[in-house]
């Protein structure tokens, strides 16, 4: 038995004991407490950092507080949010699936699951994940207009028009429920059932947009009349409307009024509000579509559509780059070379502009003003094609000094640039023989062939070249037959080779040569319209060679 004593002592110390068991648990609830505040506090800190767009420093105290708290869904949402933005889609992936485990009752885990699955491949499975979506949350309808995306992506229409009758239920007939659905069944060859669904909408409703898409429709269809009535109602509800301006505009041009087309689409024109890329795109249209004919009787009329939108914008370049492309089409270079040369000259940073106006000084052989264009151009973008362009007028313009420093700067610059230097050689040789040093002429032939033994342009000068010196014939066929091996159809390689076999004494082989010549662009050039008379000459066919003879004297003139 205890004695008092010990009973005593033993109640002592039952109470220390008590006393602390209390405050072990009172400890211990406490860091509990403090341990869910600090998870929150850091949780709150993550996200913060995933806002301000510091992702990696965020993802590394998520991925902490997943495992110091596994059970908080938030983490695993905020986590997964990370990896997504670092690509970490197997990550991303993980993390969701733990979050919606923790809590499937949540609309934005669900989604962005689905979301994942769709852009890691799992079609199927993202598909089923918004189809729950759209079925557990039937007053949200974001995920049926995602959903409606996908089914439209995949072309699986009849879902498609089941999600926009849900769309349509949730949030009322709209705009773009009525013009999806119109275009749904478009794509579906359902057309009679398109146009009513536009029609039913325009009857009880009406809007600019839907009037117009049905003009659209019935002008495509070639019921100018309806058109012309729903393009009408259209402006009477916005006078402004483009779309309706402009197709009631080709009602009119269908129908040849063209004092109206041309009254109905001004406003077009000299809107601030239309895009000036659309304005541009309308003027390229006139320029690729319309009958030349109908461009020239009607000219005022459509060059006072250009005018106007460029006086509009008489800053933008496209405009005016669009204006330089118009009066080029209609015949008119040296009024298209104004507006190209106005919009190089606005916008000389612009690389696009530098180079359609070098482009169209190359065209109209402007070869002055071309080289000077062209070696600031090259200057001001360091573009190589800019030098090309460059050398290209030095040579017409007998500067073959020019032509021969440009390629020996372009060689000594780009030594490794094969295809370059190939070019650069070429055009050398090519400018020693024209200044009449054929032997540096044919060293820079052989650099080329260096670089490309079958380069058919140097091969052709080379053997050309030398065919007109009377020396190494045989070389000058050998290289001779592989250009017109190579481009069976050139002219000026049939003619190289023809005149070499004619200087062999083959004029018999030669002549069908020559004939073939003929077929692909030979009458064109005296030189070898003149050639092809001196073998029809050798082989006695005399009042033929007289017939091509007076042929070429009528191409050089």
């Amino acid at each position: 038995m205890y004695s008092e004593i010990q009973i005593w002592k033993n109640s002592r110390i039952f109470a220390t004991v008590k006393r602390l068991l209390l405050s072990l648990f009172l400890a211990f609830a406490f860091a509990i407490s403090a341990s869910a505040q600090s998870v929150e506090a850091n949780l709150v800190d993550a996200v913060q950092l995933y806002s301000d767009g510091q992702t990696a420093r965020a993802q590394a105290i998520l991925k902490t507080l997943s495992v110091a708290a596994p059970e908080n869904d938030g983490v695993w949402y905020y986590l997964a949010l990370t990896q997504t933005v670092s690509q970490d889609l197997d990550g991303a992936e993980e993390s969701l699936r733990k979050a919606v485990s923790l809590d499937g009752g949540n609309y934005w885990y669900r989604r962005m699951l689905a979301r994942l699955c769709l852009m890691h491949g799992k079609t199927e499975e993202g598909i089923a994940l918004y189809e729950a979506l759209a079925k557990d949350f039937p007053d949200n309808a974001n995920s049926v207009y995602e959903l409606l995306d996908i089914y439209l992506n995949r072309k699986e229409f009849e879902k498609a028009l089941s999600a926009l009758d849900d769309i349509e239920k949730q949030r009322g007939l709209s705009e773009e429920v009525v013009r999806t659905r119109y275009e749904v069944l478009s794509a579906m060859g359902r057309q009679e059932e398109a146009v009513e669904e536009l029609e039913k909408f325009n009857r009880e409703y009406s809007s600019p947009a839907l009037l117009s898409v049905t003009g659209d429709y019935y002008l495509n269809e070639y019921r100018d009349s309806l058109a012309q009535v729903r393009y009408e109602e259209a402006l009477s509800l916005d006078s402004s409307y483009v779309p309706a301006l402009l197709g009631l505009g080709e009602v009119h041009r269908h129908q040849r009024r063209y004092s109206d087309y041309f009254k109905t689409v001004k406003p077009f024109f000299s809107s601030l509000d239309v895009p000036v890329s659309s304005k541009s795109m309308y003027i390229g249209s006139i320029t690729r579509t319309i009958d030349p004919k109908i461009l020239q009787l009607h000219r005022a009329g459509f060059d006072s559509l250009v005018v106007l939108a460029a006086s509009t914008h008489p800053a933008d370049t496209t405009i005016l780059t669009s204006a330089g492309t118009y009066y080029y089409a209609t015949g008119r270079t040296e009024e298209a070379g104004k507006w190209l040369k106005a919009s190089a000259d606005i916008a000389p940073e612009s690389l696009g502009q530098t180079a359609a106006y070098v482009q169209y000084l190359s065209l109209q052989k402007k070869w002055e003003e071309l080289r000077q264009r062209a070696m600031v151009g090259y200057e001001r973008f360091h573009e190589l094609a800019f030098l090309d362009y460059a050398n290209m007028a030095s040579y017409e313009l007998k500067d073959y000094d020019a032509v021969i420093a440009n390629s020996q700067y372009l060689i000594s610059r780009f030594p490794k640039d094969k295809d370059l230097c190939l070019g650069a050689w070429a055009m050398m040789g090519d400018a020693m023989h024209s200044k009449g040093d054929a032997k540096g002429a044919f060293k820079a032939y052989d650099k080329a062939l260096k670089i490309n033994p079958a380069y058919a342009p140097v091969l052709n000068n080379y053997a050309y070249y030398l065919s007109l010196e009377g020396k190494k014939l045989k070389k000058a066929y050998n290289m001779s037959r592989k250009t017109i091996e190579a481009e069976p159809d050139n002219a000026t390689y049939l003619d190289t080779f023809a005149w070499i076999l004619h200087l062999l004494g083959r004029d018999l082989e030669a002549k069908p040569f020559f004939k073939h010549a003929m077929l692909y662009g030979g009458k064109e050039s005296a030189v070898i319209l003149e050639h092809y008379a001196t073998v029809l000459e050798a082989l006695g066919e005399t009042d033929s060679a007289q017939l091509y003879r007076n042929m070429a004297k009528r191409v050089s003139q």
